[in-house]
């Protein structure tokens, strides 16, 4: 199972950088951008539960989705990019093993305690 979770992530992350590539833009973009979302854990200086819900947020796939259709839609191409930054990298966290937080601590993780 596990090695099945990480052939679907890396797709996401494959998806991702694909659908940045039709938007024509410089690829520095997408690196500079791309650790953005690890920002979140800053929460974590008030506490473990604010600090997961933070981290949690903008590890979300799903506001990443959100947040590209409404760009598309919208033709705003900030939100395409924050959308597609948010998707890939959430997904490359998880093919790395780090998974959405607990409250419990940043170690603690929906796919497993890190450094496991």
């Amino acid at each position: 199972m596990k090695a099945l979770l990480k052939f679907e992530e890396f797709g996401s992350l494959l998806l991702g950088i694909y659908l940045f590539s039709i938007l024509d833009l410089n690829w520095w973009w997408f690196i500079g951008l791309f650790l953005a979302p690890d920002v979140s854990a800053l929460g974590y200086l008030a506490g473990s539960k604010i600090g997961a819900w933070c981290y949690n947020f903008l590890h979300l796939k799903s506001l990443g989705i959100l947040c590209y259709l409404l760009g598309t839609v919208f033709n705003l191409i900030e939100f395409q990019v924050a959308g597609l930054i948010i998707f890939s990298h959430a997904a490359f966290d998880r093919l790395l093993g780090y998974g959405l937080k607990y409250e419990t601590g940043f170690k603690d993780t929906h796919l497993g305690k890190i450094g496991n």
